[in-house]
Formats: structure tokens, sequence, C-alpha cells
């Protein structure tokens, strides 16, 4: 009997010292409830030179993320009408060993650039650039590693890297032996932001190693940014590409009907003659997106409600192609009128 006490008093003394946590105290932690959020963008667009017109439904995106713990978040994106097609773009979970180290699991854009990342609910003008829209659209199913550090006198520092698929999303079933990388770094001080990134893809089977920068300076009502990319296609099997984009920005509050607030852009951005990495029937790679440079001015309106935000924008867009260059139909000069609901 004196060692039944014996052990029931050691018992009591290690619940005194350690101390438990249930699972309605964790619960009370974190708000499992998920978040649900959208945008969605009609537009009509003119091509100037022949007078062609269209109506398109470019997105209509809903997003799904939220917290399961403390440490573990996830988050979902579906576009059910990408110019009539439905694309499932994001999945992931990502789990906090700490909170500056972190790991990213699932389908998700590539951490490699700048202007690529923006989201069609924060588009600053109706189409992307050539290095966010034809250069850097890429997205992979694997996983990623990123760091935070916490620096002094309001700046920070984020290094992100992962590893992925070569092959397309929708391919998930084929064995490789090579990898798809990419890895950047995010660096904040002030008011301005600069970024750097490496990347290699295999989009056929011939690698394609990437670099890019970008500087963003933001203040009151201004944004004014630059971005670069330098595409090398291993073994000359095509020539060099280039990319650059270079935009200004000004928003500023009115009084105009329901709208809060008025801002006015102009762009800059052009692209070298540039191969998707995917051969022909021949073995070879060839340029599917001849060389050209852009100048886009636009305005835009806003009313914001709430969690509500909506944007009347109209964008022209001015392209320079070379003397030989076979222009399609909507590929050149052009005027884009669009509404952006996000909510």
């Amino acid at each position: 009997m004196s060692a039944i006490r014996l052990r029931s008093s050691i018992l009591l003394l290690l619940l005194s010292i350690i101390p438990l946590t249930s699972s309605a105290e964790e619960t009370e932690k974190v708000n499992i409830v998920p978040q649900i959020h959208g945008v969605i963008r009609p537009r009509w667009e003119m091509d100037t030179k022949g007078g062609e017109s269209r109506f398109q439904l470019r997105d209509a995106r809903v997003t799904i993320n939220g917290k399961l713990a403390p440490e573990i978040d996830y988050f979902f994106q579906t576009n059910f009408c990408d110019r009539g097609k439905i694309l499932f773009l994001d999945g992931w979970g990502r789990i906090a060993f700490t909170p500056a180290l972190k790991l990213q699991a699932g389908q998700f854009r590539l951490p490699f650039g700048t202007d690529c990342f923006r989201a069609p609910l924060n588009y600053i003008f109706a189409n992307r650039s050539f290095i966010g829209g034809t250069m850097n659209n890429v997205r992979g199913v694997g996983a990623k590693l990123s760091y935070e550090f916490a620096l002094p006198e309001s700046s920070s520092l984020l290094l992100e890297a992962g590893a992925f698929n070569p092959t397309v999303m929708s391919e998930q079933n084929v064995w490789v032996k090579k990898l798809a990388y990419a890895g950047k770094a995010h660096y904040t001080v002030g008011n301005v932001q600069l970024s750097a990134g490496a990347e290699t893809l295999i989009p056929d089977s011939i690698r394609i190693n990437s670099v890019t920068g970008s500087a963003t300076w933001t203040h009151g009502g201004w944004t004014v940014e630059g971005e670069y990319i330098n595409k090398h296609y291993v073994n000359h099997a095509y020539k060099t590409a280039h990319g650059y984009n270079f935009f200004i920005d000004y928003g500023f509050p009115v009084k105009a009907g329901v709208f809060n607030r008025a801002s006015v852009q102009t762009r800059f951005d052009g692209m070298t003659d540039y191969s998707n990495g995917i051969r022909n029937s021949l073995g070879k790679l060839t340029t599917t997106n001849d060389a050209r440079n852009r100048v886009t001015v636009g305005g835009t309106l806003t009313y914001t409600y709430k969690a509500v935000h909506c944007d009347l924008r109209l964008d022209y867009e001015k392209y320079f192609y070379h003397h030989d260059a076979l222009v399609a139909v909507g590929a050149g000069d052009k005027i884009c009128a669009e509404m952006v609901i996000r909510f």
C-alpha cells in the first residue's frame, strides 16, 4: 500500500509541475472559421488598328484561407472563369516551426519575381507586364522554406527557396530525375523594397536559368517600380531573353459620386525575342513571343465600402514591334476598359 501511495504522490507532483493545456484552451486562441474572398473582372477591349472588339470575363476567382492551429494555415484559390475556362490555381498548407521559419507545400507560385505576385484584386493596369504575364507566370507543385529576419529601424529581410516538379501542374503522376528550383530575397527598409531572385526550370528537356531584380518605392499616393529579368537557355539552345518593366502610379482621394479615390498610371515595359522552352517537331526551340515594347497610360476610379472594393479602369496600350513582325489581332495597340470588384 505504501508503494501505491508513493507512486500516487509522485504522479500528483508531476501533474502539478507540468502545465497541461486543454484542447478547449487551444481552440480559443485560433479562429478556425475559414475566410472567403473573391474578385470578379469583366472587361471590354478594342484593337484600335482593325476595330475588332470583344467582351471577356477575365477572372472570377474565389479564395478560401484560414488557420487550423496557431502554427498551421492553408490557402485555396480557383478561377471559375479565366476567359471561359475553370482553373485551379493554388492549394497549399504551411507550418511555422518558429514565428520566422515556415515550411509551405502544395501548389503555388514559385518564389521568383515581383510583378507576377500581384493578383487581379490589386492589379495596377488592366493587362500584366510582359514579365508578369509572359516571361515569369509560373506556378508549380512542390515545397519551399521561408525565413524572415526581424531587423531594426522598420526593416525586414525575407528569404524563400523551394523545389518543384518540372512538369506542368496537371502532370503530377510523372516521375522525374531533375527538378525545378527557385529562390528569392526580399528586403524592406522604410518605404523602399528591394527584391532579387534566381530560378531554374525545365519546361521540356532544356533547362532555363533566370535571374531577376526589382526596386519599389512608395510614399503617400506614389508608387514607382522597376523590374528586370534575364533568361538563359543552356547549351545555346536559344538566345538569352531579357524583360523589363517600369511604372509610376499616383493615387489621391476624390469625391465624385460614389467614388472616393482616383489614380493615374503610366508604364513602359518590353521584352526581347522569347521562347517558352517547348521544342517543336524538329526538337528545336523557336520564338513564341516576338520582341516588343509597350507604353501604357491609364486611369482608375475606386469605390470602397467596408471590405468591398470596386475599380473602374481605362487603359490605352501603344505597342512597338520590329518592322518584320506579324502582329495578331489583340496583340497590338488597344483600349481596355474593365470593372474589378473584390471582397
